[in-house]
């Protein structure tokens, strides 16, 4: 039996564009606490690892000092909690499918292919916004910053999708937008398709890659290559 190819989305800034959502809960949480607010380009650079990691990142050009004193983890642990709170009750008010991911989708599971989610997000946010932007049922399953004990860019959150897909590392891809994604696929020996203007402060030239995308039109072609090679 042929083995089918297995495709591993990320899911902020790859299958949708979540910084304006995004950025109205960060920029909510930074007004509670008398902190700047940000820009969605801003944003995009602080999305990937998680929402501890996009406050504290957020915070780290305007509360150095403060970050140091003892009740800041205390603090930082509210504003994340807030965030969240606020985030998961406005995930799909404006974000949007990125162009090209529809057809993509369609096309995938016409040819048999075996789709999921590897991203930073908690799993149940990612499986509520999948569901509220109406493409949750293409995907096979959905794993969060939460759903094991590691998360990207440990390689373990990917081969583990894998694994539970039953798919096979020699048989599978991974799309992303970051050097995080890039560097989750490059450990667990995965090919790694990288859209470009992600969600990264990176240059696409600092982002190791095996094919470069604009967006998901003409995708097909790059895919088509791994189903029959």
């Amino acid at each position: 039996m042929v083995q089918k190819l297995t495709i591993l989305f990320d899911l902020d800034g790859t299958l949708v564009d979540t910084a304006p959502d995004l950025m109205n809960a960060h920029n909510f949480v930074m007004k509670k606490f008398g902190y700047e607010t940000k820009s969605t380009d801003d944003i995009r650079k602080f999305v990937g690892k998680g929402a501890s990691s996009l406050i504290g990142r957020s915070l780290w050009g305007q509360a150095k000092k403060e970050f140091g004193q003892i009740n800041s983890q205390i603090k930082k642990k509210e504003m994340v909690k807030d965030f969240i709170d606020y985030y998961g009750k406005n995930i799909a008010v404006e974000s949007k499918l990125m162009k090209g991911v529809k057809n993509f989708l369609d096309w995938a599971k016409k040819n048999n292919i075996s789709m999921g989610v590897c991203t930073n997000k908690q799993d149940y946010l990612a499986i509520d916004l999948l569901k509220k932007i109406k493409v949750y049922d293409y995907f096979e399953y959905v794993a969060g910053s939460n759903t094991f004990d590691y998360c990207k860019p440990d390689p373990r959150h990917l081969t583990n999708i894998i694994e539970i897909m039953q798919g096979e590392l020699n048989k599978s891809l991974m799309i992303g937008d970051s050097e995080t994604d890039a560097s989750t696929a490059k450990s667990a020996s995965v090919p790694f398709i990288l859209l470009e203007n992600g969600y990264t402060e990176k240059k696409v030239s600092e982002i190791p890659h095996d094919h470069l995308i604009k967006d998901f039109i003409g995708i097909e072609k790059i895919v088509s290559s791994y189903i029959h090679g």
